[in-house]
């Protein structure tokens, strides 16, 4: 099936209820495999039993002799008549004559048979065992798809009730087990029963004594094993709810570790987690013993049976009541009967315990009023716009405990208005937006759009044409171009002939994907649909998120991701030629735009003021974290070159001068007082350290110093900057000194293998450096005030001339925002919520106070663009309906509803509703 297809039932029908059995729900998805294994299990059967009957033949025959008493005596080997010939045709019907052997000529001939149907044994178990596999295999695939999928069904409110980390854990850890029975729920019984009776059948033909001993032995370990297991089950089960609340409260505690640090509660929590993994500890400890104390009992009978064989078929074959062929084989099918026995028991507990299992998924995953499949399907042919819009008729919402959060609620919105909600609470603003996007559902009344009912909409058309955003941020990790355009992503694109040859699922993936009932749908495809965000290619795509976030005031902040960002310089050669530009052009022209001062390039004969030692060392960038200044003192190669240019002991003193006046000034001081936020070189917490190795060293010679104490103090000079923290330590002498270091150092590293640091060089572009640092190749001062800001602005300037800084700000796009989008500010999120409501082009936008972390001129900045853009749209834009966290942006918009409690009190001007309130107030207070 090609990617591009448009063939809307490209994923099966789920199911609407869960099958209560598992069993069941096996037989019904895997039947036709099933049956085939019925067959082959059965047919192996047949070189299994003649595995167990050939070493009689083997004793009897050649070994004991019998049928070759006379010299030259010989007998046929592999001579076969037709089954049941002589009953047939009246005599005996000879199919194969065979071969006359000898009696050593038999004994090889029997051996090599033995071996053979050995190998045919083997692999009729790998044949088996691999199928099987595949089979649970498949069945895990399809169970943890169909549990998704009705996750994806689930009605919204159902989330309060539930812990994300409890559901991926079930979905992910708990079904696991399951897929490992899977494959065995059928075939295990009828393999290991099969070899099992075959065993026994086997041991009743050579003597029917023994054959009853067998038969005792094992019926009683039957009845027994399955009643000691009883309690095991229990045990499993409480296990795996305990471990399910377990990964649940961890996710809690990672989910909220702000309320945790802020209030102090992390022994708290250290407390109940130690409580939660104690009573787990004891439920495993438990099921440990037990497990064990089975296992010992069956292991106990089977070896007593082994005890009945030796001593009463001993006793047999001495009276002469049992041959010892029989007796031999009698024990060889013996040391095979444990293991299919073992495997039936063992079988009979994963079966309870997977059943246990399944019984709790089906509990969790079977919620009521699941979405119908149909509602989240992919649409047949474009996806029509609203032509009107909302209508509010006796709309009543109410809260799970009954309160009545909307009531009464009558009025219109058509498409195109500007329609701002206003209260004196944000409760009833918040709910009425959700009402409106479907977040929240109504409990009475009715409410439509474009005629239709909004419960009623399928999921492509009002995840396509509403969009509603509030100031939740959570975003998956992802970048920021990804996480922008998650919302444009509705439907696999229209590809031609030769785009989809390279996306095109390969026959495999497809057969699985149906055998599964998974998605046909391929996920490599360019998902973005251009045409909704009213573009056609990437470019143009870019140029409107571009203008987007600009009108968000959140450019500047694309860029400054872009510019602190690496770039690979084989993979961007036109972009880093024109920063090599770019960078020509600012040494040329920073001390004309008045930043001599404030920025000092890299120049190899010199020593850079605005950088520490080690940077002035190194004199690149490099992506070993043994180069990074803070880590050259372990470097072994940079303290043997140290030592030869006599640079060590001075900076070995250089740092003990540092730690000496950093305690002198600062010990005094509690850590969290803000003078050590000017301290990057050393933290609060290790001053007392310092203290202590300052007495240690005060009267030591250089020599006799520790290794440690060596690189305690080599690290601060290392991090030393002379223009930053102005100590007066670094003369001309030593940066000379320094300056010739640098040029050894180079000099080693150039003759290894591979060079570890990328030198700064004027004409050459530096992968492992940003592109700021690229441009600039130098250092900022970090003492004059505004000299970063001044000197990124000219940057910028320069990128803009230079036409640049469009592709600075796609490279920002590719910024990884985190997980939960947390390296990004909370203001940053909020704004990129909007954008991307904007970016899909809607025909409703409702914000339901989606700005709370802006300013409130910010704020009004923000939506005077929003509106303009919306007034410049075609057929006069989409509805919008803001719920803002500062009414004074209300009179931007055309029209107001004023919410008095849970009810619409005015329907009006904005301006005019405000007037009317305040009075109202006034009133009140008077």
């Amino acid at each position: 099936m090609n990617a591009h297809s448009r063939d809307h039932n490209t994923h099966p029908r789920p199911s609407t209820e869960l099958e209560p059995s598992l069993l069941k729900y096996i037989w019904k998805n895997s039947r036709n495999d099933q049956v085939w294994m019925l067959v082959v299990i059965l047919v192996s059967m047949i070189p299994y039993y003649m595995t167990l009957d050939l070493p009689k033949s083997i004793v009897n025959g050649p070994i004991q002799g019998n049928g070759f008493e006379n010299p030259g005596a010989t007998s046929k080997f592999l001579e076969f008549y037709l089954p049941y010939g002589d009953a047939i045709f009246g005599q005996p019907v000879l199919l194969f004559g065979g071969f006359e052997l000898d009696r050593i000529g038999l004994l090889f001939a029997l051996s090599f048979m033995f071996i053979f149907l050995v190998a045919v044994n083997g692999q009729f178990k790998r044949y088996i065992n691999t199928f099987k596999g595949r089979m649970g295999e498949r069945m895990l695939r399809r169970m943890r798809y169909e549990l998704f999928d009705r996750v994806l069904r689930y009605p919204l409110r159902h989330f309060r009730q539930v812990k994300s980390s409890e559901v991926s854990s079930m979905i992910v850890n708990e079904v696991e087990p399951m897929g490992e029975f899977i494959g065995d729920a059928y075939t295990q019984p009828l393999l290991m029963g099969g070899q099992a009776i075959t065993g026994f059948g086997f041991i009743a033909v050579q003597n029917i004594y023994l054959g009853i001993l067998t038969l005792v032995v094992i019926g009683f370990q039957a009845v027994i094993i399955p009643r000691m297991r009883r309690r095991l089950i229990a045990l499993g089960r409480e296990r795996q709810i305990k471990s399910r609340e377990l990964a649940g409260r961890l996710g809690e505690i990672v989910d909220g570790i702000q309320d945790v640090h802020t209030n102090d509660t992390t022994n708290f929590e250290r407390a109940t987690i130690s409580s939660r993994l104690s009573n787990l500890f004891f439920i495993r400890f438990e099921i440990y013993q037990r497990k064990f104390s089975i296992k010992f009992f069956s292991n106990m009978l089977i070896q007593f049976l082994a005890f009945l064989f030796y001593a009463v078929g001993g006793y047999m074959a001495i009276r002469g009541s049992l041959d010892i062929g029989q007796l031999v084989a009698v024990i060889a099918a013996y040391k095979d009967l444990p293991g299919p026995i073992r495997g039936l028991l063992d079988y009979d507990q994963r079966r309870l315990t997977a059943e246990a299992r399944y019984n709790q998924v089906v509990e969790q995953f079977s919620v009521p009023n699941l979405q119908d499949p149909d509602m989240q399907s992919l649409p047949e042919g474009e996806v029509p716009h609203f032509s009107s819009g909302y209508t509010l008729s006796n709309v009543q919402v109410m809260d799970d405990s009954g309160n009545r959060l909307l009531d009464g609620v009558t009025t219109k919105i058509d498409i195109g208005e500007r329609v701002v909600l206003l209260s004196n609470s944000s409760e009833p603003l918040s709910v009425f937006a959700k009402t409106l996007a479907r977040v929240t559902d109504i409990s009475s009344g009715k409410l439509t759009i474009d005629g239709k009912e909004v419960d009623a909409l399928p999921e492509y058309l009002a995840g396509r044409r509403i969009s509603y955003v509030d100031s939740s941020t959570f975003f998956p990790q992802g970048t920021i171009y990804e996480t922008l355009t998650y919302v444009l992503k509705n439907h696999p694109p229209e590809l031609s002939e030769e785009e989809a040859k390279n996306y095109e699922m390969t026959k495999l993936e497809i057969t699985e994907a149906k055998r599964t009932a998974n998605s046909l749908l391929n996920a490599e495809v360019d998902w973005i649909d251009y045409g909704k965000a009213g573009v056609s290619n990437q470019i143009e795509l870019d140029a409107e998120i571009y203008r987007i976030l600009s009108d968000l005031a959140m450019q500047k902040d694309i860029v400054a991701f872009g510019l602190r960002a690496t770039v690979n310089a084989e993979e961007n050669e036109e972009f880093c030629k024109g920063i090599l530009e770019a960078r020509n052009e600012f040494r040329s022209s920073y001390t004309e735009l008045g930043l001599e001062n404030s920025v000092e390039t890299f120049e190899y004969d010199s020593y850079n003021n605005f950088a520490n030692i080690g940077e002035n060392l190194l004199f690149g960038t490099s992506s070993d974290p043994d180069y990074e200044p803070e880590n050259l003192p372990s470097n072994k190669m940079i303290r043997k070159l140290l030592a030869s240019e006599g640079l060590e002991e001075p900076l070995f003193s250089m740092g003990k001068e540092v730690a000496e006046t950093t305690v002198e000034l600062f010990s005094g001081l509690s850590e969290e007082n803000p003078f050590f936020d000017q301290l990057e070189y050393l933290k609060p917490q290790e001053l007392p350290e310092y203290n202590e190795a300052i007495s240690r060293v005060a009267s030591a010679k250089y020599k006799d110093i520790s290794e440690k104490d060596k690189k305690r103090f080599l690290r601060l000079a290392f991090t030393y900057t002379e223009s930053r923290h102005r100590l007066g330590l670094l003369d001309d002498e030593l940066m000379d000194k320094i300056v010739a270091a640098r040029k050894a150092l180079r000099q080693e590293l150039e003759e290894l293998p591979e060079n570890p640091v990328n030198f700064y060089d004027p004409g050459a572009y530096m992968s492992s450096a940003s592109v700021l640092d690229n441009v600039l190749l130098g250092r900022i001062s970090s003492t004059m005030a505004g000299a970063e800001d001044a000197v990124t602005e000219a940057i910028l300037r320069i990128l803009d001339e230079l036409e640049l800084q469009g592709s600075v700000f796609r490279i920002g796009l590719n910024f990884n925002i985190g997980s939960g989008g947390k390296r990004m500010s909370e203001t940053q999120r909020q704004k990129m919520h909007v954008a991307r409501a904007i970016l899909k082009n809607p025909d409703v936008l409702i914000a339901n106070q989606p700005l709370s972390g802006v300013d409130p001129q910010s704020q009004r900045r923000i939506l005077e663009s929003i509106l303009e853009r919306a007034k410049k749209s075609e057929n006069g834009g989409p509805a919008i309906i803001w719920a803002p966290t500062d009414q004074s942006v209300a009179t931007l918009f055309d029209r107001g509803l004023m919410f008095e409690g849970n009810k619409i009190a005015g329907d009006d001007k904005p301006g005019k509703l405000l007037d009317d309130s305040k009075n109202e107030s006034e009133l009140a207070g008077a």
